[in-house]
């Protein structure tokens, strides 16, 4: 019986392993960093130095960024199930979305736009309708977020910002203006941009932050275990919400 689809990822054979038309014990393992390996699964091709270090960056800047709900929800998991690694990893990720950490998702389809009409236009209909602009505000990092100033720092000094970046700049400007005062870049909007002005798609810059965020769950867990935590954010929640019955 002849298979019914098809798949160019990898591929298991009895002496080896093949990933991308690769050997992995003969070539991959002990030449890719992770991140190009990680670079190579998701695009099928390895990075250019360029890629490969943009790529490392913009994982670093996401990781971590203390306790987010993604990391309180990873903590109370496992704090109800201590056996449940991966269960407490799932439940983290599962809070990835386009209000915490999934926001560069949002921002590429915003340059997507911008690029397509204008960002003053986009940022007008945006702000008519009185909604927020994907990319812009932050409830801790004001008037900038260092991550999103040293990403577009060091596009520029590598050469490699490009019409994305330059969007990017657009926005914030058609954002102050639109609102009548300079909101915060946040970290995701550089991210998208310098990530498209690279090569990436949208598709790869959705996947970043929940590659990099799963480290930081897993640290977070692997503290868990060592310095409970999970069970007085729950006791802290149920103090913070009042009851009313009807």
């Amino acid at each position: 019986m002849s298979p019914e689809g098809w798949t160019s990822i990898a591929h298991a054979y009895p002496d080896r392993v093949e990933v991308r038309g690769r050997d992995l014990a003969g070539d991959l393992m002990g030449r890719l960093t992770f991140t190009e390996y990680f670079h190579l699964l998701l695009t099928g091709s390895e990075p250019t130095e360029e890629q490969r270090f943009f790529l490392d960056l913009v994982l670093v800047s996401i990781a971590e960024h203390g306790l987010m709900p993604t990391n309180v929800a990873a903590r109370m998991t496992l704090a109800a199930d201590p056996r449940s690694l991966q269960g407490a990893v799932a439940a983290g990720i599962l809070g990835c979305g386009p209000v915490v950490l999934g926001t560069a998702a949002e921002c590429a389809r915003l340059l997507g736009e911008a690029h397509a009409r204008s960002a003053a236009e986009v940022v007008a209909e945006i702000h008519a309708a009185g909604a927020k602009v994907p990319g812009f505000g932050h409830p801790v990092h004001t008037p900038l977020d260092p991550r999103a100033e040293r990403i577009l720092e060091l596009a520029g000094e590598h050469g490699t910002a490009g019409e994305h970046v330059a969007l990017a700049q657009e926005l914030r400007n058609a954002v102050a203006e639109a609102y009548g005062k300079p909101l915060t870049m946040n970290v995701s909007l550089p991210i998208a941009a310098v990530m498209l002005d690279l090569g990436f798609s949208e598709d790869a810059v959705a996947a970043v932050p929940v590659l990099a965020r799963t480290a930081s769950l897993l640290a977070h867990l692997a503290e868990e275990r060592e310095q409970p935590l999970g069970l007085t954010l729950a006791a802290a929640a149920e103090a913070a919400a009042e009851y009313r019955p009807e």
